[in-house]
């Protein structure tokens, strides 16, 4: 049985090192994967005069990569219990490595689009194996070391995205966001095939594999993100094409889960969303991937549209965050053991609200330091939810459900950062619109005060004749924009603060799981 090796304990010191080193690898491997998710988004404007392309199809650096990775993600349960865990991640990191220099290499917009989503499917495929090797491989008195090691790495990788893109293109040149990967990538090859020993391959399986539910799911998943990337810049479905691929994503929807209830070897398990606790934690991990994707969005938006920073100093800005997560996480491990982990949730879900919510007093002058303490509060919770959502949620299950159970868990994050950018950048539009047409009611060019206003600006520009009048509007009208889209900032500061209180009210709903319960390489 494929299993066996799995539940059985470590034999020996010398064998638990191996293993762990063999671990360490493969979470180096995963957060290469999880960082390239975020490290272009800094640097798109040199991608694009870098390979002539167009702002249109620019965007498609990053949704390539989306599109690929949200399909290989639950799709890598099955792929591990028949290639086995070295052999899967090993290939994975192999493919990743060598779409990587491709990306490098690319020297027109389509190469790079096509080589973005093979290094997204590939690098799906590490993340939720080292979730399921986590919770399958080792001993739950081993968890306080390894939680936070994962819990670290998926929430840390995303959020210094930008900074480490923002110095390796300022430092070099955008190549280097994909060169940097192929050598570490080639130790993490090497390491997986010659350490990583948790399970035997079961080549039967292959025989049985689903290719209409694989055909579904992609067409599902694919479509979703498409949708979710595209809608809010596009005025959603009264584009065409978007409307389309929603019309394919319910149909395929419909088809794929109709496959996967049905089929006797289904390409994704859902039964495991049977187990409450599961379920659930799920749905935390859903809204926890609206907090990690989405401020990783917003805070750099507002210090690039409303301060003008610079890449690099939105990444020394943000990096903020990434310190309080490195700081909390041996803090997480050691509260693991003491503290019942619903209140571990509500406590971290109570600290986003009271992050999001100080950001609702955002003016157009907040700097670094304003938005010192709202990050620290961001990180700090960010790896005191993670943690336990993990431990809840994968770790009470048994150990055959582990790997499949894996990839529909991290699925639920992913999805939940493209539904939370959707609804932000939705939200941002809309709001914005309706402050600035407030505004503008407000500020009657025949009032006193904007006339007084308008005056001092023109006297200021006088230096530039008969068009400092002209100069002066087109300055109070940006102003006027400037202010209606910071207070737009702060409506979805309060939307995310309602969202983080009601979870603190759902923590509760979770079973406190049973002393020792869950798999584990020692059950």
């Amino acid at each position: 049985m494929a299993n066996a090796s799995i539940a059985g304990p470590a034999a020996g010191t010398g064998h638990e090192t191996r293993r762990m080193f063999a671990f360490l690898a493969m979470v180096f491997g995963m957060f290469m994967a999880i960082l390239d998710i975020q490290i272009v988004s800094a640097s798109l404007a040199e991608i694009q005069a870098g390979l002539a392309a167009s702002s249109d199809e620019i965007s498609w650096v990053q949704t390539s990569y989306l599109i690929a990775e949200v399909v290989m993600i639950p799709l890598s349960g099955f792929l591990s219990r028949a290639l086995s865990t070295r052999w899967l991640f090993a290939a994975s990191a192999a493919g990743f490595t060598v779409m990587s220099l491709l990306c490098a290499t690319a020297t027109s917009i389509e190469q790079m689009i096509v080589f973005r989503a093979l290094q997204g499917f590939l690098g799906g495929g590490m993340i939720p194996t080292v979730f399921a090797a986590a919770y399958s491989v080792f001993p739950r008195e081993k968890q306080p070391i390894v939680a936070p090691m994962i819990g670290l790495v998926a929430t840390l990788a995303p959020t210094i995205g930008p900074t480490v893109g923002g110095y390796l293109t300022d430092l070099f040149s955008w190549h280097w966001l994909f060169l940097v990967n192929v050598v570490p990538g080639i130790g993490v090859v090497i390491a997986t095939v010659t350490l990583v020993d948790f399970d035997e391959p079961d080549f039967a399986l292959l025989d049985r594999f689903d290719w209409w539910g694989l055909l579904f799911m992609a067409g599902f998943l694919g479509s979703l993100e498409y949708v979710l990337e595209e809608g809010p810049t596009n005025d959603w479905f009264e584009d065409r094409a978007i409307f389309v691929f929603a019309i394919v994503c319910v149909v395929s929807a419909v088809a794929f889960f109709t496959r996967v209830l049905r089929a006797k070897e289904p390409v994704v398990d859902v039964r495991a969303f049977a187990n409450r606790n599961f379920a659930i934690g799920s749905g935390f991990s859903f809204v926890l991937g609206i907090g990690l994707y989405g401020l990783t969005y917003l805070y750099p938006v507002f210090l690039g549209r409303v301060r003008g920073y610079s890449a690099l100093q939105i990444g020394e800005t943000m990096f903020v965050t990434g310190i309080a997560m490195f700081l909390t996480a041996p803090i997480a491990g050691r509260l693991m053991q003491k503290l019942d982990p619903r209140v571990m949730m509500g406590l971290a879900f109570a600290g986003f609200a009271l992050g999001t919510w100080w950001v609702t007093f955002i003016t157009k002058d907040w700097d670094f330091w304003d938005l010192l303490i709202p990050q620290i509060l961001r990180g700090t919770s960010l790896m005191l939810a993670m943690i336990p959502i993990n431990n809840i949620s994968l770790g009470t299950l048994p150990p055959a459900q582990i790997k499949n159970a894996s990839g529909l868990f991290n699925l639920t994050r992913n999805l939940g950062g493209a539904v939370g950018l959707a609804l932000i950048n939705t939200m941002l539009n809309h709001r914005w619109d309706l402050h600035l047409a407030r505004l503008h009611d407000s500020v009657e060019w025949g009032s006193a005060i904007a006339l007084e206003r308008l005056d001092g600006m023109t006297q200021a520009l006088s230096e530039l004749g008969s068009a400092a009048g002209d100069a002066a509007l087109k300055e109070m009208a940006l102003m006027v924009r400037q202010q209606a889209l910071v207070m737009s900032f702060a409506d979805v500061f309060y939307l995310l603060t309602f969202l983080f209180l009601a979870l603190v009210l759902v923590a509760p709903a979770m079973r406190r799981p049973k002393a020792g319960a869950g798999g584990g390489g020692g059950h």
